[in-house]
Parts: C-alpha cells; sequence; structure tokens
C-alpha cells in the first residue's frame, strides 16, 4: 500500500470516528450545537454536512430493518382495525334509534323540567328579595331610632346605633343608593353628637363657674369653722401652766376631702362624664381633653383678672373664693373623670394660678395702708391655703408672700398703735389714777400684774400711775395680738422670736421714743414729769408681763420665755427714759426754785437788822418743797425721792453760795448773813423731819438731806465765826470748812464788810475800834490773798 493509500485510509477512519460520534449525540438527543458552531469557527462545514448525511443513511438504514422485521404483525393489525371499524359503524346506527326513541319520550317530561328549574329561581329570587327588604327594613329602623335618640339628646345609645350600623348592617346594604346615602350621614350624625355633647360640657362650664364662688365659700368658710375650734382649744392651752408647746402653726386643719354634706359640695360632673365617654366612643378623646384643658385654662385667667372697679380689700374674698372653688372642682374631676386631666395639667393649672395670685398680693399689700386690711387679706388667704392644702396643692410660695409681707404689716400696727399712744399721752391728766372699784382693779391693774401687792388694796385705792399706764399697756396688747393674729395660722411655725424682736420694736420706736418726745417737749411741769417718772418705772415692771403675754399667746411655757436671752432690750431703754424723765424732772424743780430765789434781787444785802424768821422767799421755798416731796412720796419710789429731794436741797445751797459769788452782789454784811443762817436752819429743820418722815432714814442713813447743804452751811458757819482766820488752819478747815474752796471763799469776803450804809452810821463808828471778828477777818482776807 502506497502513502496516498495509506493516508486516505486514515481519513476515511479519522471521519468515520466522527461520524460515530456524532450519531452518538443525535441517539441521545443531546444539543449538537457546539460541534456545529466548532465546525463553522474551524472552516470545516463540508466535513459537517457529510457527517449528517453519513447520520441520515444510518437512521433510514435502521428504520428500514425495523419495518421489514414489523411487516407481518402490521398487516394483521390494520386488518382488525378495519373489523372494528364495522362494528363501531352498527353500534352507531343502534345508538341513533335508540336516541329517537327516548327523544320521543322525554321530550314532555323535559319541558315540565323546564317549568320546573324556572320555579325554583323564581323561588330564589323572591326569597334574596325578601332577605334584602328586611335588612333594609332594620337599616331604616335603626336610622329611626338614631334619629330619636339625637332628638332626645341621648347621644350615647345614638352612638351605639351608629356602630351597630357600621359594623354589622351597612355592608350588607343591597340597595346601593340607600348605602351610599348612610354612608353619607353617619360622619355627619357623629359631629353633630360631637357638636351637640361640647354644646353641653360649654353649658356646665359656664355654670360650675358660676358655682366656684358658692363652693369655695362653703370650702374656706369650712376650714375657718375648724381654725375657730383650734383656735379655742388653744386658748384653753394658754390658760395652763407650765406648756411645752412649739407653736400654733403645728397643728393643721383636719378637712376631710369627701363627699359634702352641703348642697353646695354635691357638685354634678355628669355632663363631664357623658362627654368623656361619647368622645371615647367617637375615638377622639384626647382631643376632648385638650378641649377641656384648653377652655377651663381660660377660664383660670379669666377668674385671675381682678376689677378696678371695686377696692380689693372689698372683692377679695369672692375673688379667693372663686380661685378656691375652681381648684376643688378639678380635684374632683381629677379623681373621678377617669384620665380627663393629669396631675402635671393641673400642676400646671395651679402653677398658673399661684404665680399670678402672688403677683397681684404684692402689689395689693405694697399698696395698703392699713394693717386691718392687710391682715383681713391675709386670714383669707391663710384659709385658701388651709383649704387647699387638704387637696393636695402646694400653698408655699403663697405663704411665702404673706411672710415677705410681714414687716410691712407690722410697720403699718406701729404706725397706728403709735397714733394711739400719742393720743393717750395727749390726753393724759397725769394724775395718780383713782380706782373705786374691785372689777376697775382687776382690769386696770391685775390684769397688767403691775400690783405693788398681792393683798387686795382697800377702795379707793389711790394708783402710783396715771390713767396712761393702762391705756398704753391695752395697746400693747392690742399690739401683741395683731401680731399674732398675723405670724399665727399658717405664716411661721415657732414664730415667738418674730414677736419678741417686734414688741421689742414697739417698745422702743414707738412707746419709748414717744415718751421721750413728752420728755424733750418742754412743755411738761413738775408734776407732770413726776407722774411720768412713776409711769415709766411701771411700764418698765410691765414689760416682764408683755413678755409672758406674749409667750402665752405662742403657747411658749413661761419659763422659756423668763430665759436671760429671751428678755426685752426695751426694759433697758425705758429705765433710760425713766432717768432722762429724773433729769428733766430736777431741772425742772430747779428753775422752780430759782423763780423763789431771787436772791440777789430780792435780798438786802446790807440790811441794818437782822430777821429772825429769815428771808421772805424761804417760807415760799420750804412750802414748796414739802408740796414737792408729799408728792413725789405719794408717786414715787423711795430712790427716785430721795434724788429730788437731795438734787432740790443741794441747788438750794449752790443758789445761796452762787449770790454771794454773784458780780450784782457788790457787798453784804453781818445782817445778811445771820438772815442766810436763819433760813438754813429752817431749811434744815425742814430737810430733817422729811428725811425721817418719809423712811428715808432707814435706807440712807448716812446720806440725809441735810448734808446736800454743807457748802452753804460751811460758807455762812465761816462768815458767822468769830475767828474766820481759822479756815487757813488746816486742821480746822479739814473738819469744819472741807466743802469750801479757796478761791471762792476770798471772793465772798472780800464783799464782806461789816458796817452800816448810812453816811451818819460811818461817822459815830469813825474812831471806834475795830473788834476782833473784823480784825481775824482782814487777816483770812490778807492770808487768802497771799495764798492765791
Amino acid at each position: 500500500m502506497d502513502v496516498k493509500t495509506k493516508r486516505r485510509a486514515d481519513v476515511e477512519n479519522g471521519d468515520e470516528g466522527e461520524d460515530l460520534v456524532l450519531a452518538t449525540l443525535v441517539a441521545n438527543g443531546d444539543d449538537i450545537s457546539p460541534l456545529v458552531r466548532h465546525a463553522f469557527e474551524m472552516g470545516r462545514p463540508k466535513g459537517l454536512l457529510r457527517q449528517l448525511d453519513f447520520v441520515v443513511k444510518k437512521k433510514e438504514a435502521e428504520i428500514e430493518a425495523m419495518c421489514k422485521t414489523h411487516y407481518e404483525e402490521f398487516i394483521l393489525a390494520v386488518d382488525e382495525l378495519r373489523g372494528v371499524l364495522v362494528d363501531a359503524e352498527e353500534l352507531k346506527s343502534e345508538l341513533q334509534s335508540d336516541n329517537f326513541k327516548l327523544q320521543q319520550v322525554g321530550s314532555t317530561l323535559l319541558i315540565k323540567l323546564e317549568e320546573l328549574l324556572e320555579s325554583y329561581t323564581v323561588k330564589k329570587n323572591v326569597t334574596e328579595a325578601i332577605k334584602m327588604s328586611k335588612n333594609c327594613i332594620k337599616v331604616l329602623e335603626l336610622c329611626v331610632k338614631c334619629n330619636n335618640h339625637i332628638s332626645e339628646s341621648q347621644f350615647y345609645p345614638a352612638l351605639k346605633t351608629v356602630d351597630l350600623l357600621e359594623k354589622c348592617y351597612i355592608q350588607n346594604i343591597p340597595a346601593r343608593a340607600l348605602k351610599r346615602v348612610i354612608e353619607k350621614k353617619i360622619p355627619s350624625i357623629k359631629s353633630h353628637i360631637e357638636k351637640k355633647v361640647c354644646s353641653q360640657v360649654n353649658e356646665w362650664m359656664v355654670q360650675i363657674r358660676s358655682s366656684c364662688k358658692i363652693i369655695g365659700q362653703t370650702a374656706i368658710g369650712r376650714a375657718a369653722q375648724v381654725r375657730q375650734r383650734d383656735e379655742e382649744m388653744l386658748e384653753r392651752k394658754r390658760k395652763a401652766e407650765g406648756l411645752n408647746i412649739s407653736g400654733v402653726d403645728d397643728q393643721a386643719y383636719n378637712l376631710v376631702v369627701e363627699e359634702d354634706e352641703d348642697s353646695a359640695m354635691k357638685f354634678d360632673l355628669t355632663p363631664l362624664y357623658r362627654a368623656c365617654h361619647i368622645h371615647s366612643c367617637l375615638g377622639i378623646l384626647e382631643q376632648f381633653h385638650d378641649y377641656y384643658y384648653k377652655n377651663r385654662l381660660l377660664q383660670l385667667n379669666s377668674d385671675l383678672e381682678i376689677s378696678s372697679a371695686q377696692p380689693f380689700v372689698e372683692s377679695h374674698q369672692t375673688f379667693l373664693a372663686q380661685i378656691a372653688g375652681y381648684f376643688i372642682v378639678e380635684d374632683k374631676v381629677l379623681r373621678t373623670a377617669g384620665g380627663l386631666l393629669v396631675p402635671d395639667k393641673v400642676e400646671t393649672m395651679w402653677e398658673t394660678a399661684l404665680a399670678k395670685i402672688t403677683s397681684m398680693l404684692d402689689t395689693q399689700f405694697s399698696h395698703m395702708n392699713s394693717a386691718t386690711n392687710l391682715l383681713l387679706v391675709k386670714d383669707y388667704v391663710t384659709l385658701l391655703g388651709s383649704t387647699l392644702r387638704q387637696y393636695g396643692y402646694d400653698i408655699g410660695q403663697l405663704l411665702d408672700v404673706l411672710d415677705n409681707s410681714r414687716d410691712k404689716y407690722h410697720r403699718l400696727l406701729l404706725q397706728e398703735c403709735q397714733k394711739q399712744i400719742v393720743d393717750v399721752l395727749g390726753n393724759d391728766s397725769y394724775e395718780q389714777m383713782v380706782i373705786k372699784r374691785d372689777t376697775d382693779y382687776e382690769n386696770n391693774v391685775l390684769s397688767f400684774n403691775i400690783q405693788t401687792s398681792d393683798i387686795m388694796p382697800a377702795f379707793p385705792y389711790v394708783a402710783p400711775f396715771s390713767s396712761m399706764v393702762p391705756d398704753a399697756c391695752r395697746i400693747v396688747r392690742s399690739f401683741i395680738k395683731g401680731s399674732v393674729d398675723y405670724l399665727s395660722n399658717g405664716v411661721r411655725t415657732g414664730f415667738f422670736d418674730f414677736l419678741r424682736k417686734y414688741l421689742d420694736k414697739f417698745l422702743i420706736e414707738v412707746l419709748n421714743e414717744t415718751l421721750l418726745d413728752t420728755i424733750n417737749s418742754g412743755n411738761i411741769s413738775v408734776s407732770q414729769a413726776m407722774q411720768l417718772a412713776a409711769n415709766i418705772t411701771v411700764l418698765e415692771r410691765a414689760c416682764d408681763y408683755f413678755l409672758r403675754h406674749a409667750a402665752q399667746q405662742c403657747c411658749i411655757s413661761v419659763r422659756s420665755a423668763e430665759k436671760p436671752q429671751a428678755t426685752l432690750t426695751a426694759k433697758v431703754l425705758l429705765k433710760t427714759s425713766r432717768d432722762a424723765v429724773y433729769i428733766t424732772l430736777l431741772s425742772l424743780v430747779n428753775t422752780k426754785l430759782d423763780e423763789y430765789m431771787n436772791l440777789v434781787e430780792s435780798i438786802n444785802w446790807t440790811s441794818e437788822e437782822a430777821k429772825p424768821n429769815g428771808n421772805d422767799y424761804i417760807n415760799e421755798v420750804i412750802f414748796y418743797l414739802d408740796s414737792l416731796m408729799s408728792t413725789a412720796q405719794q408717786i414715787l419710789p423711795l430712790d427716785a425721792m430721795y434724788k429730788v429731794g437731795t438734787s432740790a436741797i443741794e441747788h438750794i445751797s449752790n443758789t445761796i453760795v452762787a449770790a454771794f459769788l454773784s458780780d450784782n452782789v457788790k457787798r453784804f454784811n453781818a445782817n445778811a448773813v445771820m438772815n442766810f443762817n436763819n433760813d438754813l436752819r429752817m431749811l434744815e429743820s425742814f430737810a430733817d423731819e422729811r428725811f425721817h418722815s418719809s423712811g428715808l432714814a432707814e435706807i440712807y442713813s448716812g446720806d440725809s438731806f441735810k448734808s446736800c447743804m454743807i457748802e452753804a452751811r460751811q460758807l455762812i458757819n465761816l462768815l458767822s465765826s468769830s475767828q474766820p482766820e481759822n479756815f487757813m488752819n488746816p486742821v480746822i478747815r479739814e473738819k469744819n470748812y472741807y466743802a469750801l474752796d479757796y478761791k471762792r471763799v476770798a471772793s465772798i469776803c472780800d464783799k464782806f464788810k461789816d458796817s452800816p450804809d448810812g453816811i451818819f452810821g460811818s461817822l459815830s463808828n469813825k474812831n471806834t475800834k475795830q473788834s476782833a471778828k473784823k480784825k481775824s477777818m482782814d487777816m483770812l482776807k490778807k492770808r487768802l490773798k497771799d495764798f492765791n
């Protein structure tokens, strides 16, 4: 085999292998598109076509072989099929014959059957029509029922009817027109019901607003009754001894927040409950909550506006009662209306009201000029606070306003009491008060604890004070009551320290200052000054009573009030004022004595003969001193009487010495000295008698009235002495003339000239030998000149 033959054989073998692959793929039903794509990509489509031709030839050969194998069986099958066709034709002919017969027999029955089916259809339609009519009738009945409920304002049944229509009937209404009408009317009905309910709520709001004043007045009246009972109980406690109670304010008013028997407190919330329920059914409950809150807030803001046409003092009770009633209603709404109000909203409303009330009270208090009016408003405000506190409202800011006005109130109270004190002092007779009955003694003396003895005196009783003292004590007691009235009842707990401070301020700035103004006015007489001094002494003693009475009003034990740190500063200042009165009294006495003792002009300093009964002025002086000391003994305590007596007598002594030293007295003789000696003796006799008869000798045994005239007495003794030059003897001077001053003695001795003033008297004695006394006096004058 040559090379070409071998290559062709190889090609044919290769092509045959590829034909087998293609035939296998076709036999298996696989996709040959990859082979077709590959042949065209390789540029060999002819080879592929040849292979497909090979596969076709191979399949034809297989089919031919198959046909040859099953030919005989196929022929037999065709023969049998032809026999079946013949039988089928015969059967068809029989069926047509039977069908004709059946048609003839069943035609009548078919007519009856069609009639029966038609009847069934009519019956079904009638039944459905009746059912639809019944549904429409039921829907219309519900509509009529809803209309009736609405016309009778029975909104909840109307809503239930509408709800029933929506849930159970509206979807099953066969009449589309009726269904559309009802669907259109339902929102209108709900809107109408909502408007009607809101209208009823608005009417209720108007009605409850008009009732709030009565509700508030009733509640505040009950708080006032509770306060009255508590005050009566505390009044009984105040009368007991040894109390140890912290203060009036520790008690709380036992108001019970419950359904009140009073018809005013049984306000009806039914419209509100109904509205809540209906809006809940409508699904707009939150909207109604906002509606109620906004409208009630508008009412509150309107209630908080005060009218300028009426003074606040006259309108404050109505104003505050309206506010109290408003929040009592809101408290009940909060507790019973099922969430219509929440605590936060009520708190917001209360804070709004509280801010406006406190601002308004601050303004009104600042404009008030009467303590009575301020106290009246304060009392009602505290009753408002006590009432609303029982309903859970915080009244701290309200009490702070009252606390901040405490100084303003007491300033007004001080002014009012000051006018009363000024009137009392201005109308006082400055005469000892005569008490004729035991009831008067109890009212004017015992009630203020200013008695000097626990023994009931005989009547008529002449008190050491004038009517000004019990009148002033009553004013002080009224001030204490006014202060307690403001400080008590919820403003402060444990307010005794405040009361003591204001009491001290009143006694110092009002009572004591008024007394000082009277003292320094220069319009009082000696008797008035003396009586004023006695009055101040009694008032000073009454300070202890004032403090105990203040403690009693605060229910503080007497032992606590009498502690050293609890004493009144006014007591010390009254003592100072009493000393000032004494100074004024002594000055007035000295001025009066000066009127009687105008010695320079009324005395004959060169008298030719001595007067055994002294100078004329001394009788008037002694008479005045007797009257002065008698009055002082009746009115003043012994120490004050001693002070008045010693001052007056010492002033007389100083006046006598000053007269000798006066520049207007150029000379005097022995007769003038003798007359002054007689004056002093009479005065000394009076002083000794008064000193012992008044009981002062038992207290001031070493310092009698007589000792107050020592300078005048020693001067007269020196001028009357037969040996006046002994004054220069230290031993004698220390014993007999220790009160005299060298310079003053020298000045007085220079004026002493014991010779007659007449010219003839001078000539008759011209050649008379000088007496030893004159020599001694001349020697004294000389030695005093040398000494000076």
